[in-house]
C-alpha cells in the first residue's frame, strides 16, 4: 500500500468516497492550513477565529461530498471556492444575528438530512457511497452528545426556542444554552481532529 501523502487530492478524494476513512485525515491535514489562512483575514461578528475555522472545515467536508472530477477542475481550486463559500456565508448569517448560538450548525444537519436530494450527474453508486459516508459522520457527531444534548439540539435544529425547549424539558432557558455551547464546543473539538 502506497502513503497516503503521496496521492494526489483528487486520488484521496476518490478513497474516501471508496470508504477509505483514513484518507480523510491526510485531506485534512492538507488543507488546515489554507482554512487557517482564510478565516484570519475575515471577522465574525459574535464569534472568534475558532469559529471561522470550524465554517472553512465545514466548507471542505463540502468539497470533498461534492467535488467532481468530470467537471476537469482540480479538487484544490474547488474547495478554495468551497471553504470561500462557506466563510462568507457565515459572516453573513452573523451579521443577520438570527439564531446567534450553533447557527452553523442547522447547515451541517441540513446537509445531512438533504442527502436524499443528491447532485447531480451522479452515477446510483456515487449517491449510495456518499450516503453511507454521511450517515457515518452524522453518526460520529451524534455519539459525542449525551441523550439530554441530542434532545436540545434536536429541538434546536427543529426551530424550537430556548424556552420552549426548556419548558418542555422541564430546563431552565439558562441550562438550554448551556448545552447548546457544550454541543458547539463537542463539534468544534470534533471537526478539528
Amino acid at each position: 500500500m502506497c502513503r497516503l501523502e503521496k496521492l494526489t487530492d483528487e486520488e484521496l478524494v476518490e478513497r474516501i468516497r471508496a470508504g477509505e476513512t483514513s484518507c480523510m485525515d491526510t485531506l485534512i491535514e492538507r488543507y488546515k492550513r489554507q482554512v487557517r489562512n482564510q478565516a484570519r483575514t475575515l471577522y465574525l461578528i459574535g464569534g472568534d477565529s475558532d469559529d471561522l475555522i470550524q465554517e472553512g472545515m465545514l466548507g471542505l467536508f463540502k468539497a470533498i461530498r461534492d467535488y467532481r472530477p468530470e467537471k476537469e477542475v482540480s479538487f484544490e481550486a474547488f474547495a478554495k471556492l468551497c471553504i470561500s463559500r462557506q466563510l462568507y456565508s457565515a459572516v453573513q448569517a452573523a451579521g443577520r444575528q438570527k439564531h446567534v448560538p450553533l447557527n452553523t450548525y442547522v447547515e451541517l444537519s441540513d446537509q445531512l438530512d438533504a442527502q436524499d436530494d443528491g447532485p447531480q450527474g451522479k452515477s446510483p453508486e456515487e449517491l449510495l457511497i456518499d450516503r453511507e459516508n454521511m450517515e457515518k459522520l452524522k453518526e460520529e457527531i451524534w455519539q459525542l452528545l449525551s441523550p439530554m444534548e441530542k434532545k436540545i439540539l434536536r429541538s434546536y435544529l427543529d426551530g424550537e426556542s430556548y424556552t420552549e425547549t426548556a419548558s418542555r424539558l422541564n430546563k431552565s432557558p439558562k441550562s438550554v444554552d448551556n448545552a447548546l455551547q457544550r454541543i458547539r464546543r463537542k463539534l468544534k473539538k470534533f471537526l478539528s481532529k
